[in-house]
């Protein structure tokens, strides 16, 4: 009899007398693909389940967890936690020591596993001054504790009923992960998710997702940390999917190559960078082939979906996708059927060409403190619309309050912020949780996103401004890579502008331009000033009189995760971004 999936590892137990995969996990070693069927992966979650109880782990225990790439022990050391009624609490690789520091003290974990040396080396750094009794690594490394050694600890079954009398205490609404959120404000936030929490979200979304189950191959390279890779990894378990691991973000392109994946999940960033790319190449080309790319790229740029642009346009579009937009399904493997995109909100632009393209873009929302989706687009049933994200999933409800606030209800809200009664309070009111999203939802029930509430401001004249709005349409520019936008309580709004520098510096050679070479030589250029502002002119049109862009800056570095300027999901943070640029805030309002 199988059991019904209310818990996360029910998931994997479920393949395995259903649906059993021999290549459930796949990852490189060597330069060779090497599997781990259904079957091995839950013997090892045994093994380290028996091991962890020898080590004295007790329910409700919290186990830490890092690693650099996506791996199949991560999966293995997640149901050998969950089952014996622990709690994985997932690091992103890129914080620093002290911010360990804090989350590993904060959720009171007492073991904390890692991929490789240079994280081992982050965590011992603070390791006495945790709970932490020991760190284990999943490589070999010396004088730090061995995943092998846990496998050899566990290899003993004598305790193996105390496992199973274990993982049938567990209930659905247990707590099975704290995930800390990574924050564009403040310290990071305890998110407390339980089994159905993520369960029944997971179960949802796959109605929502057009696949059936079947020999698909998936590839995972976002950080798992997060809960929309990890979601992922749960519904390819449901689904019975091939799950091939990216060797790294610098090997993706290469893996897509390899594995030929029918699906993977994007952040907006990403799709910005593959997009940057292939214009680039687009622009290198010379003469009627180059002619033909910008031609197709236009075409694309007028997608509309259910065939509303008319026979003749789709006539071009099909000589497009057979001169152009193939080779672009070719680099991501060629078999992709559809990306969803989540995280942040994305460019419409975007999800025109690439649906143009023949890669459709499911543009979602969903949130950590959801579990994590709220809703999504579908070509089905009429479910797509561009600019939008969707209607709401199945059992969730969504509402949006007088102010504009995008409210959720729903079984996948979160139990609450982990030690911070008062903000779980402040959020989830009689049920609805309070997204700090604006938003708007049509006479369809297509839900729209317009900006952070926390984002917003207004200027000296009394106009609201939506800085998202505003930067999502200048970042469509060539030019531009990141830009912030500015101007609470001034005069007018300005931008704090990161250019694409990999093509800026391209530009100035193309134009003679003489520089040193350096960024900052780059920008002071009253050439590259004009072009940019070019941009922005460009840009203004779409906006109205109190919203244009008056004054800018350009910054002299690439704003990334390891200067702090970005969370490790990609999005700004505009506390420090704006700490680090009081100058060039001073120099747009000349004070």
């Amino acid at each position: 009899m199988i059991k019904k999936t209310t818990r996360l590892f029910d998931f994997a137990y479920n393949q395995l007398k259903t649906n059993p995969q021999q290549k459930c996990f796949n990852y490189k070693i060597d330069s060779n693909w090497v599997s781990t069927s259904t079957e091995q992966y839950i013997e090892l979650a045994n093994t380290i389940s028996r091991a962890l109880l020898r080590l004295g782990i007790k329910p409700n225990d919290k186990i830490a967890v890092v690693t650099t790439n996506n791996r199949v022990e991560w999966s293995i050391l997640d149901i050998a936690v969950l089952q014996i009624g622990a709690v994985n609490v997932p690091l992103y690789p890129t914080i620093s020591s002290s911010d360990y520091q804090y989350i590993i003290n904060h959720s009171d974990a007492v073991l904390c596993f890692v991929s490789d040396k240079d994280l081992a080396k982050k965590v011992v750094k603070i390791k006495d001054k945790t709970k932490l009794k020991n760190v284990y690594s999943f490589d070999s490394l010396k004088d730090i504790s061995s995943w092998e050694s846990l496998l050899e600890l566990g290899k003993d079954t004598s305790n193996q009923n105390e496992v199973e009398v274990l993982k049938e205490q567990v209930l659905p609404e247990n707590l099975a992960t704290i995930i800390y959120t990574s924050g564009t404000t403040g310290v990071p936030k305890g998110v407390m998710l339980s089994h159905k929490n993520i369960v029944e979200n997971t179960i949802v979304s796959a109605k929502a997702l057009d696949f059936k189950h079947g020999k698909y191959r998936v590839l995972s390279y976002l950080p798992v940390c997060h809960i929309f890779e990890r979601f992922a990894l749960y519904y390819y378990q449901l689904m019975g999917f091939e799950i091939y691991f990216a060797e790294s973000i610098d090997k993706l392109g290469d893996n897509l190559k390899e594995v030929k994946p029918h699906f993977i999940p994007v952040v907006p960033r990403l799709l910005e960078k593959i997009y940057d790319k292939i214009v680039d190449k687009g622009s290198n080309l010379k003469g009627i082939k180059k002619n033909l790319f910008f031609w197709s790229l236009d075409l694309g740029k007028k997608y509309k979906p259910y065939n509303e642009n008319g026979w003749w346009y789709h006539f071009q579009l099909g000589i497009a996708k057979k001169l152009v937009f193939s080779k672009w399904q070719e680099a991501l493997g060629g078999n992709i059927k559809f990306l969803v995109s989540g995280s942040a909100p994305l460019q419409p632009v975007l999800i025109k060409i690439f649906t143009a393209a023949g890669i459709p873009v499911f543009e979602g929302y969903g949130m950590t403190e959801t579990s994590p989706g709220i809703s999504i687009n579908d070509f089905r049933d009429g479910g797509f619309k561009i600019g939008t994200v969707g209607k709401a999933l199945e059992d969730i409800e969504v509402k949006i309050a007088e102010d504009g606030e995008i409210l959720v209800k729903g079984s996948n809200i979160m139990m609450g912020y982990y030690k911070n009664e008062d903000l779980t309070n402040k959020t989830i009111v009689n049920n609805w949780l309070h997204t700090g999203d604006i938003g708007e939802l049509d006479n369809n029930g297509f839900l729209k996103i317009t900006d952070r509430k926390k984002e917003m401001f207004k200027t000296s004249g009394g106009k609201y401004i939506a800085p998202a709005v505003l930067e999502s349409k200048l970042k469509e520019s060539r030019f531009i890579e990141q830009v912030m936008i500015i101007g609470e309580s001034e005069k007018m709004p300005g931008a704090i502008i990161q250019p694409h520098f990999e093509f800026l510096m391209e530009w100035v050679k193309r134009k003679n331009i003489k520089t040193d070479g350096t960024l900052k030589s780059i920008i002071s250029k009253k050439k590259v000033k004009k072009r940019i502002q070019k941009e922005i002119d460009i840009a203004n049109k779409s906006f109205g009189k109190w919203e244009q862009i008056k004054a800018f800056e350009l910054t002299p570095e690439i704003w990334t995760i390891e200067n702090g300027l970005l969370t490790p999901t990609m999005k700004m943070k505009r506390r420090e971004i704006l700490n680090k640029y009081k100058i060039l805030h001073q120099n747009i309002y000349k004070k």
